[in-house]
């Protein structure tokens, strides 16, 4: 690949990469330990990682379960899924904080369904924002000696690079919907 077309290669797989994590968090039903990943629990004194500080299992299709290392984290662990928004009351026996997720209403998967279509939408946007920066940098390599062919070339090359990740895009998007409005 042409070195000039790397860094916005890059750049657009950064931006899926991101929607997939993104996707990964958002809850369709079933119980996904990724939706804890961007909770941060305190450890004495330093913001950490549920899954850093405890066993994070999935024992049955709709539970997770969680079992610190150190028991009294249980509090903490609690307190920072209270929190967050994942919107699931944490039960706390003890020994191990349970989240058991609710089957998700028709009018929930529908509205989860649209906010994936808006993440979609805003990451095809970064990825067309990175193919306009690109075409503008090709531009101004005329003032330095770059023949036209070259530049167009070099556009045609980007506008290729941005097509296929714009139906990498599609393509989660269909997954995670189908994935949501499975009942």
């Amino acid at each position: 690949m042409n070195a000039r077309l790397e860094q916005y290669d890059n750049k657009m797989k950064k931006t899926v990469e991101f929607l997939e994590t993104d996707f990964a968090s958002i809850r369709a039903g079933r119980a996904n330990p990724h939706v804890l990943d961007k909770l941060r629990v305190d450890y004495y004194g330093t913001p950490t990682p549920i899954q850093q500080v405890g066993n994070v299992t999935v024992p049955e299709a709709r539970i997770i379960q969680i079992a610190p290392w150190d028991k009294s984290m249980l509090k903490a662990v609690e307190k920072a899924i209270l929190t967050s928004d994942i919107g699931i009351n944490p039960s706390n026996d003890g020994t191990v904080i349970r989240l058991v997720f609710p089957e998700l209403t028709e009018e929930r998967r529908k509205d989860l369904a649209k906010d994936v279509r808006k993440k979609a939408e805003d990451a095809k946007v970064a990825v067309r924002n990175i193919r306009r920066d690109g075409n503008d940098a090709f531009k101004k390599l005329a003032k330095e000696d770059v023949s036209e062919d070259e530049i167009k070339e070099l556009g045609d090359e980007l506008q290729k690079l941005t097509d296929k990740y714009v139906k990498e895009i599609d393509a989660l998007t269909e997954v995670k919907n189908k994935e949501i409005m499975t009942v």
